[in-house]
């Protein structure tokens, strides 16, 4: 029983392993199977997910490729547009200088057309002439048929007249050639002595003003100055004639005057006032009277050193004053001292070179102002004052009139006088020379740049050179050469009838054509 239930036992267990096992296998199977199908799935997803990708990225290599094919294209068109518009321009070009040269030919063709004629007239001019020719030959054989009948004496006294006919023409011709070459040389000749003058001069300009200042050791002694109740500074203004300006301006004091000779004493005296000390009235008129005395030796001392600079002698005391005076005279910013010795040097080199008195000379351009000294002291014009003081003081009558003309419009009647009008406009026209105020110079130039700038087809104008030079600029389009020479003649003139100004004013009109042009 136990054997047969274990054989049993054993066959039910065998029978339900197998059972077991198949029901083990057949679930394994399936979970074989389902794994199976679901890592199917996952390859079929991964490869449609790589087929997706190789897709896309087809799709973007694909559209790269196209835009740069198009770039390509794109830049060969650009290319092929830029030697497109080279070709338009150089096409353009080339259609221009056709169209020139055409031009030029009618315009050949002209001066043809106009030599042709000149020829043709020239012709008729020797047709004409050659008709006269004939004429002559005959009138020639008529008067050689009466010559025939005439007698020695009759045939000499023809041909003497016929030959001073003729001579006399040709002696008219010679004399206007001689006439016409000294004038050039004589310009030229006029121009190189000027240049070699100035050339041997060279002298500095100090330039003086109406007001002086005296400086003060502290600006205590300004209440010292004007004293109890102003009478101190009421006692320097009588006794001196100049004005004293007490400002707030530290550490010095104003002198004010337009007479040069007082304004110089009063610095002085006051100077001395402040250096001693002693300010009251009583003083300030004993220290004033002595410093007029002292200034009295300074200008004769002044005026005989001049003298003797320039080498002009034997003058009288009187003079030697005057011309020590214009010292402390100015005119337009000029030192009229330096202005007359820069004459005298000047007026002698011109003499020097003409071959004339270069002494007298420098006694004519030394003296040429002295009238200045005194113009402010008595009426009338410097050249009348001068000519009078030369005239008292016995001077020749070249040196006269040099001072009394020198500013004259008329003919002079000395070549000294010329000499000296020369010399002067040397001196007082040169740049630097004589000081304008900053507004008229500023408004003389502005007038230059509008006078020019109001004609037509001007563009631009530059006053240069402190005004002594105009550079205009023009239109070259619209403007050609004749009228550009026209148009600088009408500047030019409406400039010497609008404008007042030392020396000269150069128009220099600059025509040009500017044309452009690039290699690319």
């Amino acid at each position: 029983m136990t054997i047969l239930h274990l054989i049993i036992a054993s066959l039910v267990a065998l029978i339900a392993g197998i059972g077991i096992g198949y029901v083990i296998r057949q679930y394994i199977g399936k979970r074989l199977l389902d794994s199976a199908d679901n890592m199917a799935k996952n390859i079929i997803s991964d490869a449609k997910r790589e087929a997706e990708k190789l897709r896309q990225e087809a799709t973007v290599k694909s559209k790269a490729d196209l835009l740069s094919q198009r770039e390509e294209q794109e830049s060969e068109f650009r290319k092929e547009r830029t030697e497109l518009k080279q070709i338009e321009k150089r096409l353009s070009k080339r259609e221009d200088n056709l169209d020139r040269k055409v031009e030029l030919l009618d315009a050949k063709e002209q001066q043809i057309r106009g030599m042709e004629e000149k020829i043709e007239k020239r012709v008729q001019e020797l047709d004409d002439r050659e008709g006269q020719l004939e004429s002559l030959i005959d009138d020639q054989k008529a008067k050689l048929h009466e010559v025939a009948n005439m007698s020695q004496e009759d045939a000499k006294a023809e041909v003497i007249r016929r030959t001073e006919n003729e001579m006399a023409h040709e002696i008219e011709v010679l004399v206007q050639r001689s006439v016409n070459r000294a004038k050039e040389r004589a310009e030229e000749e006029a121009q190189n002595i000027v240049a070699n003058a100035i050339d041997r001069l060279a002298v500095d300009y100090t330039t003086e003003h109406v007001v002086s200042t005296v400086e003060l050791p502290s600006d205590d002694m300004k209440g010292r100055i004007i004293g109890r109740e102003g009478r101190n500074i009421r006692a320097f203004e009588n006794a001196t004639g100049i004005d004293v300006i007490v400002d707030d301006t530290p550490g010095v004091v104003v002198l004010s005057g337009f007479d040069p000779i007082r304004r110089e004493i009063a610095v002085r005296s006051m100077a001395k006032l402040v250096a001693d000390g002693r300010i009251h009235p009583a003083r300030i008129e004993e220290v004033v009277i002595k410093t007029r005395e002292d200034m009295e030796k300074v200008v004769e001392e002044t005026g005989k050193e001049v003298a003797m600079e320039v080498d002009v002698r034997n003058l009288k005391p009187r003079e030697i004053m005057l011309i020590g005076r214009l010292k402390y005279r100015t005119s337009y910013g000029q030192n009229q001292l330096d202005h007359s010795r820069e004459v005298a040097f000047l007026s002698g080199m011109l003499a020097e070179q003409l071959g004339l008195d270069s002494q007298l000379a420098r006694r004519c351009g030394l003296l040429h102002d002295i009238g200045k000294a005194v113009d402010h002291e008595q009426e009338g014009t410097h050249p009348e004052l001068g000519g009078e003081v030369a005239k008292l003081c016995g001077e020749d009558e070249h040196v006269i009139k040099s001072i009394m003309d020198h500013h004259s419009t008329s003919e002079p009647s000395s070549i000294y006088t010329v000499i000296v009008q020369a010399a002067d406009a040397i001196s007082a026209g040169r740049p630097g020379a004589r000081r304008e105020t900053l507004e008229k110079y500023v408004k003389r130039l502005e007038r230059l740049e509008t006078i020019a700038t109001s004609y037509e087809y001007i563009s631009k104008a530059f006053a240069i050179q402190a005004g002594r030079e105009l550079r205009v600029i023009a239109n070259a389009d619209k403007m050609n050469d004749d009228q550009s020479a026209k148009v600088c003649r009408q500047i030019a003139k409406q400039i010497e009838d609008e404008l007042t100004y030392p020396g000269e004013v150069k128009v220099t009109l600059i025509r040009e054509t500017r044309i452009t042009e690039y290699a690319r």
